[in-house]
């Protein structure tokens, strides 16, 4: 297992060459991200000091469906919270994951991100697979119609009467909360590709939320190699063929060559 701590020059650096070297040898990659490739962009991750969730108490999904007073306090939440990141953009790490997928090296990128970033960045939408949901629109509980946030939060504002469907579902960010069933079809696309890929590549995951952190070991049982870069170290970095301790964007960028 090969280790990188230092930045130095990074295009001439043997383990960066390392990186190029598994991405040239490879034929399907596979890419999973959280929420360190984001924190470039501008998007706190949630559990770090500061983060939202040393503010708040989560909001579980039963007390969602069962309380209209949980339902405003999430609704007050997700418009607080948007006002803080929607002005974030795709950074360095996102176009170079973007650029691996146009060249046909990556095949699908998993993220436990919620903020659109990788579709942003040009992955086509087919190819993310989205295991904590998304947190640029709303839908339906019921009935999975689609809401635009704008018009949600506009209507929200007006006298906070948390949204409801026309079908008289409850209206949600389209994302997973605790307490709520993980998607089923995310959940077996990450399966089959992550078992069929011949390298995987987590970014910017700490690699501690289950069952997501499960890929990476799924995909070492069949063969592929595994490459961890994250600032810090991981739990599951004794099973990586290579971890880079690092900066993202720039990482990536050297990598690629991608601005």
């Amino acid at each position: 297992m090969l280790f990188f701590h230092d930045l130095g020059d990074m295009h001439e650096h043997p383990l960066i060459e390392s990186l190029r070297s598994f991405l040239a040898e490879s034929r399907r990659v596979v890419v999973f991200t959280g929420a360190g490739i984001s924190t470039e962009s501008g998007i706190p991750d949630f559990r770090s000091p500061g983060g939202i969730w040393t503010k708040y108490q989560p909001i579980d999904f039963r007390e969602f469906i069962s309380s209209v007073e949980a339902r405003r306090e999430t609704w007050r939440r997700k418009i607080a919270v948007d006002e803080a990141v929607s002005q974030a953009e795709p950074n360095r790490g996102h176009r170079a994951i973007a650029h691996l997928v146009a060249q046909g090296k990556v095949s699908s990128v998993i993220t436990q991100n919620i903020d659109g970033l990788h579709q942003r960045s040009g992955v086509p939408d087919e190819k993310v697979i989205e295991l904590h949901g998304n947190g640029t629109y709303a839908a339906c509980l019921s009935c999975s119609k689609r809401y635009e946030l704008a018009d949600v939060f506009a209507a929200f504002k007006l006298n906070e009467v948390p949204p409801a469907c026309d079908c008289g579902g409850f209206i949600k960010s389209a994302t997973i909360s605790f307490g709520q069933p993980m998607p089923v079809e995310a959940m077996r696309r990450a399966q089959h590709e992550t078992k069929s890929c011949d390298l995987f590549i987590a970014i910017g995951s700490s690699l501690v939320v289950y069952p997501a952190a499960g890929f990476p070991a799924v995909a070492k049982q069949n063969g592929a190699r595994l490459v961890i870069l994250n600032r810090e170290p991981t739990d599951l970095d004794y099973l990586a063929d290579l971890v880079l301790n690092l900066e993202i964007g720039p990482t990536l960028g050297a990598v690629t060559g991608v601005d």
